[in-house]
């Protein structure tokens, strides 16, 4: 099979298409696809570098966090699928190469108006955004809801949700452009950030005629912190996503405690089997029909071929992509 290898840590250089050998028939509960288009993640820039180990049973050194294919192989203690079903999923790594093995609880049948590289483009960034604004954040109809780095994978993925479920999505991003772009998938109003984020804490207040806003899903991290919690509403709640910015920073107790506020942390790669599946069937009772009835839709950027992966992680580095990048196979 053609598989993405990271050769050792480093720069894109390190990345080549190699041709591995087959892996062997899928056991118990696993299924084995065919892989047609794979996303690519941030997580999978971090282990190119070596910052990011995947979890154990994953392949080190073949990255990709989530995919769309073809059933061609069952486990035998799968009947939920059958051979020839088109599928997306997540898995802990492996998903840029021409065959994954995964679990057949984390795969869901792909809603037959989305292609391959479409289908690619959601499971990672939709079960991400739906877990943490609703799973954890308990985000309501007629709540306000504030995404830092917008016009992200998870940024997107969550203003259109927050959008079909009758709330209001504010964001941020440093590239005025992207927030612009955001406001067809149902951004209500943004701000770019300055230094001391004064201006987006202050809008905040403006959006919410001074209540603050109920959940924050935020994606940068540590330099955030302070802001985020000035900026959220009594017994609102946080949701901490990524660390761009770093993840070290002081909080102020005091302001949590006095708000009632709700701090969460969530990271979707680490999570054991069984709680995979489980955000994973949320994500097909609650998501796909979204999906399938055009109401909420994956949003490409790009797309390259497997062989043009080292251009596809330059793109991501560069940070001018909005929405996904995707690899087709």
């Amino acid at each position: 099979m053609r598989a993405v290898v990271i050769t050792r840590p480093g720069g894109v250089e390190v990345l080549e298409i190699r041709d591995l050998e087959n892996p062997s028939v899928p056991t118990g509960n696993r299924v084995q696809v065919r892989v047609r288009a794979a996303a690519l993640n941030r997580a999978d820039i971090l282990q190119r570098k070596g910052l990011y180990p995947p979890p154990p049973g994953a392949p080190a050194d073949i990255p990709g966090l989530e995919f769309a294919g073809e059933i061609e192989l069952l486990g035998p203690d799968v009947t939920s699928w059958k051979t020839g079903d088109r599928v997306f999923g997540i898995c802990g790594g492996g998903a840029q190469a021409d065959v994954v093995f995964v679990p057949a609880g984390h795969l869901v049948r792909i809603p037959d108006n989305l292609s391959w590289a479409e289908a690619a483009a959601v499971p990672e960034v939709f079960i991400t955004a739906h877990d943490a604004l609703f799973t954890r954040g308990k985000l309501s109809s007629g709540e306000t809801m504030l995404v830092h780095a917008a016009g992200s994978g998870v940024g997107t993925a969550a203003i259109q949700l927050a959008r079909a479920t009758g709330a209001k999505a504010f964001g941020t991003s440093r590239t005025a452009d992207k927030l612009e772009r955001a406001k067809e998938f149902g951004l209500s109003d943004w701000v770019v950030p300055v230094d001391d984020h004064s201006a987006w804490v202050k809008k905040a207040s403006e959006w919410t005629a001074g209540r603050g806003v109920d959940v924050i899903l935020d994606l940068v991290g540590a330099s955030y912190l302070e802001s985020n919690l000035k900026a959220l509403a009594k017994q609102g709640r946080m949701i901490f996503v990524g660390t761009t910015s770093g993840s070290q920073s002081t909080l102020d107790i005091g302001v949590v405690m006095t708000k009632r506020l709700t701090l969460h942390g969530t990271v979707l790669r680490s999570r054991n089997e069984e709680e995979k599946a489980t955000a994973t069937r949320l994500f097909a009772k609650h998501v796909v029909p979204l999906l399938a009835d055009g109401i909420v839709r994956p949003v490409i950027d790009r797309t390259y071929k497997l062989s043009e992966v080292r251009e596809a992680h330059l793109r991501m580095e560069s940070n001018q992509n909005f929405g996904k990048i995707v690899l087709v196979l």
